[in-house]
């Protein structure tokens, strides 16, 4: 794990995958969309960090960023691609804009695809290149298995970014190149316009620690669940989606007058 490539490094997740994968010794590029941000971490991370500008819906400026990183990497394979950037577009599905929904796919499921089509020859789909294939982690969410009310088009995303993920795995095979999935649970990150709230440091680490074993263990799993309560785990994955409704509905006040 030399060379990583990880999406919207400026805050919360993004930014503890970055501190975690340097700390490892890993050289990062990281993606923001604004040049204050770029300065800032430049200034926190040091050499080992790269920014790249551009915004995962912009395939012109996501090949820009693909080819800066292809000159750095002179010839050789890129060893992670960490996609991380995503909004969050909460409201209630019958009043939600569809501009807005739209938007909300456009950058958490086709701007992870335009970013992986554009690093994908440097992971080693491009067999010129020198060294191991690389990998290809996914940040999904807790809500891309259990999907709450009012966040119906953040959870459509991250449903998509999971299947999206699957095939994509095993389109790659061929390359040697693995796709896996990391699904923080629900987290008040900047995402959520709250990060002022809490301190996120130790979940944004514990999350950067979670990508950087999924980036270098031997055989990692497909998938895996960083929930800050276990009981967001059990409901996303075990429990009968009947009950789930009713528990749901119980602590929201959805109960039919």
């Amino acid at each position: 794990m030399k060379t990583v490539v990880v999406t919207g490094a400026s805050t919360g997740i993004g930014w503890g995958c970055v501190k975690v994968l340097i700390a490892g010794g890993a050289q990062v590029f990281g993606s923001v969309r604004k040049q204050a941000d770029a300065d800032r971490l430049s200034a926190a991370f040091g050499p080992n960090f790269t920014p790249l500008l551009f915004d995962v819906t912009d395939g012109a400026a996501v090949a820009a960023g693909a080819r800066q990183v292809e000159a750095a990497l002179g010839g050789e394979t890129l060893s992670g691609l960490v996609n991380n950037a995503g909004i969050a577009v909460p409201g209630p599905l019958l009043y939600l804009k569809v501009d807005d929904f739209a938007h909300q796919l456009a950058v958490n499921v086709t701007g992870q695809l335009i970013v992986t089509q554009a690093f994908a020859p440097l992971l080693g789909v491009d067999r010129a290149r020198k060294g191991a294939a690389g990998r290809i982690v996914m940040i999904s969410s807790v809500g891309g298995k259990n999907a709450m009310p009012f966040l119906g088009a953040y959870s459509a995303s991250k449903f998509a970014l999971e299947g999206m993920s699957e095939s994509l795995r095993r389109e790659l095979m061929p390359f040697g190149i693995d796709v896996i999935i990391v699904a923080p649970g629900t987290v008040a990150t900047p995402i959520w316009d709250k990060a002022d709230t809490l301190d996120l440091a130790p979940f944004a680490d514990r999350l950067g620690e979670t990508v950087r074993t999924a980036l270098s263990l031997p055989n990692p799993k497909t998938r895996y669940t960083v929930a800050p309560n276990p009981v967001q785990n059990l409901m996303a994955t075990t429990l009968p989606k009947r009950l789930v409704d009713n528990l749901i509905a119980r602590q929201l006040g959805l109960r039919a007058s």
